[in-house]
């Protein structure tokens, strides 16, 4: 793909931007290349990461000179859907590159931080989940962790909210799945212990858990699979992974949204229930036992499902 000259960067850190957007759509590039008004809107996405994340289509073409039918087949041609489409993950990625105090000026901006608009923003993001979930990549993880010896789930900080629902309920299926979300030496020996026959799922947004990203390439290394639940994947977090599953985590103060993302977990042990019945009616008979037993639970059973007769 040939691309318009653009200015210079006017730091170390714009070059960093700049630079990971420029690998990220050249890798999304049809291998017959883009016609030049195309190669312009991607130069655009790449020097004007802040603009284009939240221009209308019609802004992006009159940017670059073009109409927004153009705009629409530049997504298209690049893998997604339409604008909307490219546009989130654009802004998911030029977000990862801000402070927490950026991002809650950036939010401030465009109209505040209210509890109302929190929710606003949580029911767009599971509205963009379950329209543009891959299916066969949550059925691909589900059956990962149905075939696996066992799956350790690494979730740091805030993150640990989506790792504990996934790994918990899983467990609950009938699945030998953890979580580890402490980190330190017991991230290291967790991840040592992995070998080929098993699976690692990395789940982090927004700028990304170094420790997180360093697991899921050792676990690579050794051979285990590995999955990766974000929002906009990093290219060493990407190139570690067999599958990549995005949810939206966009915000509207500090701090991501994690309702999709919790949202995504739970749907892939809905999947994974659905793949051995027996196993997971059993394993979920035996734990309610337990709970019983050891007395866990305030409201104990009191009735007897009859199977809806």
């Amino acid at each position: 793909m040939r691309l318009a000259r653009r200015r210079p960067a006017s730091s170390t850190a714009e070059l960093c931007v700049h630079g990971e957007l420029a690998t990220w759509l050249r890798d999304a590039t049809p291998a017959r290349g883009l016609r030049p008004k195309a190669a312009a809107i991607v130069d655009f996405l790449i020097s004007q990461p802040q603009q284009a994340a939240y221009a209308s289509v019609a802004d992006v073409a009159r940017r670059v000179g073009a109409n927004p039918a153009t705009v629409t087949r530049t997504a298209q041609a690049l893998g997604y859907g339409g604008w909307p489409d490219l546009q989130r993950e654009l802004r998911a990625r030029y977000l990862s590159h801000l402070s927490a105090a950026q991002v809650n000026a950036a939010h401030r901006e465009e109209g505040g931080t209210s509890w109302a608009g929190s929710l606003s923003r949580d029911q767009e993001n599971l509205a963009q989940l379950a329209a543009h979930a891959d299916d066969e990549a949550v059925a691909r993880i589900a059956r990962a962790i149905a075939s696996a010896r066992r799956t350790l789930v690494i979730a740091a900080g805030s993150y640990a909210s989506a790792g504990t629902a996934l790994a918990h309920n899983a467990r609950l299926a009938g699945y030998d799945v953890r979580l580890e979300a402490t980190g330190g030496a017991d991230l290291v020996n967790s991840v040592a212990a992995l070998g080929p026959e098993d699976l690692l799922i990395a789940i982090s947004f927004w700028r990304l858990y170094q420790s997180t990203v360093t697991a899921a390439e050792d676990a690579s290394e050794r051979g285990t699979r590995v999955f990766v639940i974000t929002d906009a994947a990093s290219p060493p977090l990407a190139a570690a992974a067999e599958d990549v599953l995005l949810a939206p985590a966009e915000g509207t103060s500090f701090f991501p949204s994690l309702t999709a993302g919790l949202a995504l977990c739970q749907s892939i042990v809905a999947q994974l229930a659905t793949l051995d019945p027996d196993r997971t009616a059993a394993s979920v008979a035996a734990a309610e036992e337990r709970w019983v037993r050891y007395g866990v639970l305030h409201r104990a059973p009191t009735l007897k499902w009859d199977g809806g007769r």
